[in-house]
């Protein structure tokens, strides 16, 4: 009888060591929070053609057979992924989520439960995956895999809005002949899911297409129990239905600071995949600004490119990750490790603080007139530099009631020609403790001195 005590007790001390082993919310979403920036890659048959994504299939403006055609040419020839993951590192990038299987069904790693993939169904024949996530990490890059919930070329996935040929050639359904088509193909979807986690234990994963059906349909629920029971640190975004751990609102900034942690996801043209003819490139101006104003709301910028059927980066984009990246070089104590800025009132542009409240990074986007202002701060003010020049400026007070603890405004003298940065000036205000702001409404001063 002791034996067995000993034996539940036991088995309760290890199941209290496993859970308490499990790292909280907060604990798995530390390293995003921190990450600022990411990089999608939207990779796939489509840059073959240089068509839309999946969607060139759902607006009829392809057939399905002549979309699968473009496998032929999808060659892989010149993938690098060690020189992807060193530019992605020199960019700046915490993290880099690659598109495993878009809505279109074609798997870009072995996937044994689809011939549908590239080592099956493309001129590339071989997994483009287990290379990739070997190289984010010899890199220190966080691993993210992005995996589309809707499956347009599986024969049971509906709804379906375009004709295609017969499918089953491509899926594994062996002894499944009597099972709903639904359950057909949610054993699919759930054994690709578990093929990813099991073979690459991601960092994060990016689910795309919850939109099509409920979170009961999906087995969201289950989904995100069986991805944190096997890798608990893991985190998910929000397109998992309602388990998603942070927001990612898509090539629109956010007027208004999502709440929680959030992600926002950007192209640098108008299209996702290799797109030859679009070259409405964002100018490196625009594309670091985003990035500053993203990050100076808490958030991160998860900045798009679209390899070449070959896997090289066409020239337009390495430039501006290279662009970017040196402009983070030159400011990196502004970008890492900081926190959302000022709330709104305070300044007029994005801001940052840093992680100990003792230092404000004022954002220009364009050369100030006059003098820079800042409101309502109550501390000693160090001194204020420009980031990158180092040049140091004059600041003085102006209006307030100190005694009452209304500090006035805070002018900043200009900084000189050379020290504006051709894209964003960051400026440094160094405080003499932890800043304190100053929220009232303008009441009438009771006390003079």
């Amino acid at each position: 009888m002791k034996r067995k005590y000993f034996l539940v007790a036991l088995i309760g001390i290890c199941f209290t060591k496993l859970i308490a082993q499990n790292p909280s919310y907060e604990e798995r979403m530390q390293w995003f929070t921190e990450a600022k920036l990411g990089i999608f890659i939207h990779w796939g048959y489509y840059g073959v053609n240089g068509i839309t994504e999946s969607w060139s299939l759902y607006h009829k403006r392809i057939t399905h057979d002549q979309y699968m055609k473009q496998g032929e040419e999808f060659t892989a020839a010149k993938y690098n992924p060690e020189a992807w993951a060193e530019l992605f590192k020199k960019t700046g990038a915490r993290y880099a989520v690659l598109t495993t299987k878009h809505h279109d069904g074609v798997a870009l790693w072995d996937s044994k439960f689809s011939k549908l993939n590239t080592v099956r169904h493309a001129a590339a024949a071989k997994d483009l995956v287990t290379p990739f996530v070997s190289a984010m990490r010899a890199e220190g890059i966080k691993v993210g895999l992005y995996y589309s919930l809707p499956d347009w070329s599986h024969p049971d996935y509906t709804p379906v809005v375009f004709p295609r040929n017969d499918t089953r050639k491509w899926y594994r359904q062996k002894g499944q002949n009597k099972w709903e088509p639904w359950d057909r193909f949610m054993d699919f979807n759930l054994g690709q899911i578990k093929e990813l986690d099991s073979q690459y234990h991601p960092d994060l994963y990016w689910f795309d297409g919850d939109w099509e059906h409920p979170s009961s349909k999906w087995k969201s629920g289950a989904i995100k129990e069986l991805l944190l029971a096997n890798n608990p640190g893991v985190i998910v975004n929000s397109r998992l239905n309602e388990y998603g751990d942070y927001g990612t609102p898509e090539q629109g900034v956010p007027v208004v600071r999502p709440e929680g942690p959030w992600e926002f996801c950007m192209t640098m043209n108008d299209n996702w995949g290799y797109y030859p003819s679009d070259t409405n490139y964002k100018p490196i101006a625009q594309i670091v600004r985003t990035f500053v104003e993203v990050i100076s709301g808490g958030g991160n910028l998860l900045l798009n490119i679209g390899p070449k059927p070959d896997g090289t980066i066409a020239a337009p984009q390495m430039e501006r990750l290279e662009a970017l990246g040196n402009w983070i070089q030159k400011h990196e104590r502004a970008v890492y490790p900081t926190k959302s800025g000022l709330p709104y009132g305070h300044f007029y542009g994005p801001s940052l603080l840093s992680k100990d409240g003792t230092k404000i990074y004022l954002a220009l986007y364009d050369k100030p007139m006059n003098y820079i202002q800042l409101k309502g701060i109550q501390n000693k003010v160090v001194s204020i530099k420009v980031v990158g020049s180092e040049e140091n400026l004059t600041f003085e007070r102006n209006g307030g009631a100190a005694w009452n603890n209304i500090p006035g405004i805070l002018r900043i003298s200009l900084p000189s020609e050379k020290s504006i940065d051709p894209y964003v000036t960051i400026i440094e205000v160094t405080l003499e403790d932890e800043l304190k702001l100053y929220r009232g409404h303008g009441n009438a001063v009771e006390l003079n001195n």
